[in-house]
């Protein structure tokens, strides 16, 4: 907005002669002058100017200092895996299984399901050594472990949430109640997009159900909506009703447009209101879109050789087929990409919740998707400055949970807060390594804690951000990924 517009828009509020007027036209006035200017912004913190489309709500800080990842695909195992049957080998725990659970382990705690006085339960898979590392994987995820070398492991998560949808919140947003924007839009929040012609934050899911968070995990909580993850299906049209209508030319959508904005442009003047100016940069978001994303979410283009790899059949929806979708995408400059993989709470009640059975089948989905990523990320020159990351809301005990405490063909974990692994690859991150350890349980962390906040101002680190000063003044606080905490960067899986 120019000078000359908001010398108008002042006189036009003098003309109202209501307190309420009065004071809307005052609010908007400044904010106004503060979103107008982009070289305030960039100057306060000491950075070059921050380049943000003039249609769309304004960034408030460019990153800080140079950063080592311009780019994240985060990968999100809802549901929880068992880290004792994938990375988090327990050689003791296998001596002692069968064994009654000391008590030790059980009072003061809350479990889920878990009841009495249940038996350990060692690994149900063999463990095996790979690479220059000598990084210890199941045999659940062979061709994953071909990358032992890139990957850097921290085994000493924890958090302070039991159930699914809190949990998944908490690692998501930061918060573990609703109304708090997720990282990617905080990430969106400070990066933008580098390609106008798609979002800068995409979603995409896979497996039968939804995260128990809800969209509320790639929602933008009080910052506004234009930063929000933006849903998209890898079958079909990536969003509906993206195409236009049969007889609607892309020259009528843009007469039907330019009439919306107006109305919209008027409606801002009028109120001030964010969320108008989130709705005029989405219309036209979408309206690119048709020109771009038909194309991205196009794996056919792809080689036969890359589909096979992915294990992507352009016919059907499956998380080999977002992980190449996903590449695609962040080769076209979308900055957060966050891919869901469900069903993964393995409580050992049926078939599908098995750890003998279904998650055969789940780890079988994303072993070789995950590699085909690593490696064609590596091969395109995008893993040096693209931050891969692996996780869930928490672990699985080492104890054994049988359905309503039956004995059952079925056997399975309860959630564990206490201790989980995540793992990080790409971008300024040491590969091969491993961070913190579990006791010879696998039950509790034994040194080197991370928490989740941890976690979040490590990967803003790695994007340029102090986690302290990327915030927004909200209900009278200064509001942070990070929250109120106050979390350090985990400087030794730093390369």
């Amino acid at each position: 907005m120019t000078k000359a517009d908001l010398d108008q828009l002042k006189l036009e509020r003098l003309m109202l002669n209501s307190r309420r007027t009065f004071l809307t036209g005052s609010s908007a006035a400044l904010a106004a002058a503060f979103f107008g200017s982009t070289e305030v912004a960039a100057a306060a913190a000491g950075s070059k100017k921050f380049s943000r489309p003039t249609d769309q709500p304004l960034a408030t800080l460019p990153p800080q200092f140079p950063a080592r990842a311009k780019r994240v695909i985060y990968l999100h195992m809802a549901g929880a895996p068992s880290q004792l049957d994938l990375f988090d080998y327990k050689p003791e725990l296998a001596k002692r299984d069968g064994q009654d659970t000391p008590l030790s382990f059980l009072e003061g705690k809350n479990f889920a399901f878990l009841t009495g006085i249940p038996k350990l339960m060692g690994p149900q898979y063999p463990f095996k050594q790979y690479g220059s590392s000598g990084a210890w994987f199941s045999d659940r995820l062979p061709h994953l472990a071909e990358h032992a070398d890139k990957i850097c492991f921290i085994k000493s998560m924890h958090t302070d949430q039991f159930n699914h949808a809190p949990a998944q919140m908490l690692a998501l947003t930061g918060q573990s109640r609703f109304g708090y924007p997720s990282m990617g839009s905080w990430i969106s929040y400070g990066l933008g997009t580098e390609n106008q012609n798609l979002p800068g934050y995409v979603v995409m899911l896979s497996g039968a159900s939804a995260p128990r968070g809800g969209k509320q995990l790639w929602g933008s909580g009080f910052l506004p909506s234009v930063y929000q993850g933006v849903q998209c299906r890898s079958q079909g049209e990536p969003v509906l009703f993206l195409d236009n209508p049969d007889n609607v030319s892309s020259a009528i959508r843009r007469q039907v447009l330019d009439t919306l904005n107006e109305i919209n442009q008027s409606s801002y003047r009028e109120f001030m209101d964010q969320e108008t100016l989130t709705r005029i940069a989405q219309y036209e978001m979408s309206f690119r879109m048709q020109a771009e994303a038909s194309d991205v979410f196009d794996i056919s283009q792809e080689s036969e050789k890359t589909r096979v790899a992915y294990g992507a059949d352009p016919q059907s929806e499956s998380f080999g087929k977002n992980c190449l979708i996903a590449r695609r995408l962040v080769e076209r400059g979308v900055r957060f990409v966050q891919l869901f993989d469900m069903d993964w709470d393995s409580h050992g009640q049926d078939e599908a919740s098995s750890l003998k059975h279904n998650f055969k089948n789940l780890c079988h989905g994303i072993d070789r998707p995950i590699a085909a990523l690593l490696s064609d990320l590596e091969e395109r020159g995008l893993l040096e400055d693209t931050l891969v990351v692996w996780g869930s809301e928490f672990g699985r005990t080492p104890m054994k949970e049988e359905a309503n405490g039956q004995k059952t063909p079925w056997i399975g974990r309860d959630h564990n807060p206490s201790a989980f692994t995540v793992w990080m690859a790409g971008a300024g991150v040491k590969g091969g390594y491993t961070h913190g350890s579990t006791d010879e349980m696998g039950y509790e962390v034994a040194d080197d804690p991370v928490s989740l906040a941890d976690f979040h101002a490590t990967i803003l680190y790695l994007l340029g951000y102090n986690h302290h000063d990327l915030s927004v003044h909200f209900q009278g606080l200064d509001q942070r990924l990070t929250g109120v905490h106050h979390p350090r960067i985990i400087s030794q899986i730093l390369a």
